[in-house]
């Protein structure tokens, strides 16, 4: 498989998770645990949200509508896929070392969820780190 397929592959899978993390306030009852908030602080959550869900989106457009530009070689394109794999890997970090996952949804379809969203948050920083350094090596 070519990178221009992977860097494509990546971004049906970006937009598959912005699809379902559509679903996520409900699951975990978002709305509930917000409430209890104060405005401001309720509203920053929800923009915070808003924004995180907007960058995933906007990774997974460009990189089914613009796989070719992503691997390109120039520098926007090396700086992307930097960012991207950044991005990702800070997930798998904050996934692993930093969530406290002793109130997590307990059952067979929360722990494979889980597996499978991790499992794409690694695979989306192998990906876009992998681009990154043909792109970084392509421009010298």
């Amino acid at each position: 498989m070519n990178l221009n397929s992977m860097v494509f592959l990546a971004g049906v899978g970006q937009l598959c998770l912005v699809a379902v993390s559509l679903a996520i306030p409900r699951v975990l009852r978002w709305r509930e645990d917000v409430a209890q908030l104060r405005p401001l602080t309720r509203q920053v959550f929800w923009t915070y949200a808003a924004y995180i869900w907007s960058t995933n989106l906007f990774f997974g457009i460009v990189s089914v509508a613009m796989n070719s530009e992503l691997v390109a070689g120039g520098p926007v394109s090396s700086a992307l896929c930097v960012f991207i794999a950044i991005y990702w890997g800070a997930r798998v970090g904050i996934q692993f070392f930093y969530f406290d996952r002793s109130d997590a949804l307990k059952g067979f379809i929360f722990v494979v969820g889980e597996m499978i969203l991790v499992g794409l948050f690694i695979v989306l920083t192998v990906i876009y780190g992998y681009a990154a350094w043909v792109n970084i090596g392509a421009a010298r």
